[in-house]
């Protein structure tokens, strides 16, 4: 048994290996690929049909691409993976996460037969893909959060000196840097490709999870339908959202207290934990070497899960 899980764990690494070096080498020849690809569409002498239309592609590999397709979840995850700016696909992700998950579970139960802990690791390697993919979009939002006024102090600008409204939309994506500079490009692409502007507006804020952002979309299209200056309301929109940004700051100053208490308390038990492990072994050998002791174990990480979601709830204060 434990040499087919071996032997089962190593397929997994290799298939993990082989799709984490896909994601990085395999990648950096796609530009080459197509140019290659155009090269031949033009050599031929016989006319073909051109296809402009933008393909949905969950996956390359069309049977999961099928699959993939029919699942309600696959159109969160696409967006999540647009707003992130990562170059894989859904496919990918998935296949990742589950030979992630699947190396968690054969690691887990070489070390482990109980349930509790074999059903651990799956969960956090399974998770682990999906979670960076998270936290780089969360990143890249934030960042777009600040780089925001001073786009919209941009676009007022031009507005003053006369300039059309898209025309400071170009100044911004030509002047900023990702996330804001492309977004804004995509956008006027879109506009210039014949999308009426609502619609290509709209098209923006789905894109990019902003709240501030909405006001500045609603803001251009009320001023479109009833007039009035929008120069001045644009400047006032980034105004408002540097004070958002001050009251923030304030608020994370005064909450910081709790924060600190919040991760002392997460972190108590396990170092108390440790140091007695280390000064009396057979003392804290009792918790995983003993049913009860596994189950004593296991009740009090389900504990500490539920009060580190309760604190994160506490000390996480909107603005």
């Amino acid at each position: 048994m434990l040499a087919l899980i071996a032997f089962v764990s190593v397929i997994a690494c290799f298939a993990l290996a082989m799709g984490v070096c896909g994601l990085l080498f395999g990648r950096g020849n796609d530009a080459a690929r197509r140019a290659h690809r155009r090269m031949q569409r033009l050599a031929r002498s016989a006319p073909q049909d051109v296809d402009i239309l933008r393909r949905r592609s969950l996956s390359d590999v069309p049977w999961l691409h099928r699959v993939l397709a029919g699942l309600s979840w696959t159109s969160r995850l696409e967006t999540l993976i647009r707003q992130a700016n990562v170059r894989v696909n859904v496919g990918v992700l998935v296949l990742v996460s589950a030979t992630g998950a699947t190396i968690g579970y054969l690691c887990a139960e070489l070390v482990t037969d109980n349930f509790f802990f074999s059903f651990v690791p799956p969960v956090i390697f399974g998770y682990a893909p999906f979670f960076w993919v998270k936290r780089r979009r969360n990143k890249r939002m934030e960042k777009f959060q600040r780089q925001l006024p001073e786009a919209l102090d941009l676009v007022a600008r031009a507005l003053k000196a006369g300039h059309a409204f898209t025309h400071g939309m170009r100044l911004v994506a030509d002047e900023f840097e990702d996330p804001i500079g492309p977004e804004f490009a995509i956008t006027l692409d879109e506009i210039n490709f014949g999308i009426d502007m609502d619609q290509a507006m709209q098209n923006l804020v789905n894109r990019v999870d902003c709240p501030d952002l909405m006001f500045f979309v609603v803001s251009v299209n009320i001023q479109r339908e009833t007039g009035g200056n929008l120069a001045e309301i644009i400047a006032n929109i980034s105004r408002l959202i540097r004070e958002r940004f001050k009251l923030h700051g304030k608020i994370r100053v005064l909450s910081a207290e709790g924060r600190l208490t919040a991760y002392i308390l997460l972190a108590l038990p396990s170092c108390v934990g440790l140091v007695i492990n280390i000064i009396n072994p057979e003392y804290m050998s009792l918790l995983y070497e003993t049913p009860e002791g596994k189950n004593v174990m296991t009740m009090a990480i389900f504990m500490m899960g539920i009060g580190a979601a309760a604190l994160k709830k506490l000390i996480a204060i909107r603005v």
